[in-house]
């Protein structure tokens, strides 16, 4: 609740506890909020020089609680104060950015980012700046940012940006991603598929783009180009947009289908296979060994007459099974 003003989840406790005492000191406040003696006379400390706790002049080894009203309003209102000058700041620096570009020659559309630690921080910082939509072409074999990492994924979807992830084939492999792609996809996260990609990409508002580097041939990645509105720009977004479109959208090809279970696995099963995964990969997905995807491929076949997988595909298609 107070961590705008600075303090943590135990500071905050500490001051709501005593709230609602006449007074306290250190001993009992570390009895009713689980804390060591030790802490606790920490804590104190640390809300008598912010003001928000007083000692009692009869009783200087006990404090009070001094009113929100009176304590915590002069740290709002200075946090607003440091907010508006930012935003100003942030105008003007805006404003210095926007002339500079402006006078950008060809060799500065490029800015170079070294080190895999400042790629992944300018990875965030496009995804935090986004204001309308987030496009990213993601490899199996060049990992920079774990989704369960990119907590700044989550905050860009709850303000409402939207995301348009392209991904490999390999990719589908990752055990629970399709369960993953489903959780986020009513939030504004569309996936779609296809057999390999050119590169990682990230683009932020199709204003700026991120592309990997690769060190001495390696696919290990050791910096980043973050190119600005150029003609190179138009053509990275013109490669997205044409991967994009010709991309097989993946909970559609999935198959969210209301039949009974068996249907709807070999349904989705069928699916999963016609995007290229191995019926490892598939099974995975599934919650299904080897051994039962390849038992329910040979069903499907002998249901559809056909003797080859890519029999097999065709009449699904054919047969709106898929």
């Amino acid at each position: 609740m107070l961590d705008a003003i600075g303090l943590d989840q135990q500071h905050t406790a500490v001051y709501r506890l005593l709230l609602g005492m006449p007074s306290a000191d250190a001993e009992l406040v570390a009895r009713h909020a689980s804390l060591g003696v030790r802490d606790a006379r920490g804590i104190l400390d640390d809300l008598e020089a912010l003001g928000l706790i007083a000692r009692q002049a009869s009783a200087p080894d006990r404090v009070v609680a001094s009113p929100p009203s009176v304590a915590l309003r002069p740290m709002l209102l200075e946090r607003e104060r440091r907010l508006t000058e930012a935003h100003e700041a942030l105008v003007h620096l805006s404003d210095l950015y926007r002339e500079g570009a402006a006078q950008r020659t060809a060799a500065d559309v490029v800015d170079v980012v070294l080190g895999p630690e400042a790629v992944v921080q300018r990875i965030g910082q496009l995804q935090a700046s986004a204001e309308r939509q987030v496009s990213a072409f993601v490899l199996e074999d060049v990992a920079l940012l774990s989704g369960a990492d990119n907590t700044e994924e989550d905050l860009a979807l709850a303000r409402g940006v939207r995301y348009r992830v392209v991904v490999e084939t390999a990719v589908l492999q990752r055990p629970g991603f399709v369960d993953v792609v489903r959780d986020l996809e009513p939030l504004g996260e569309e996936v779609r598929v296809r057999p390999t990609l050119p590169t990682r990409l990230f683009i932020a508002d199709e204003s700026l783009a991120l592309l990997p580097m690769y060190s001495h041939g390696e696919r290990r990645v050791s910096g980043a180009l973050l190119v600005h509105p150029s003609g190179l720009l138009d053509l990275v977004l013109a490669m997205f947009e044409e991967a994009w479109r010709d991309a097989p959208r993946l909970l559609a090809a999935y198959g969210e289908v209301r039949e009974p279970e068996e249907g709807a696995i070999d349904r989705k099963l069928l699916s999963l296979l016609l995007l290229g995964l191995t019926d490892a990969a598939a099974g995975a997905q599934l919650g299904l060994s080897v051994r039962t995807v390849q038992r329910r491929v040979s069903e499907l076949m002998e249901r559809a007459g056909v003797t080859t997988r890519i029999q097999l595909g065709a009449e699904a298609v054919r047969r709106a099974w898929v």
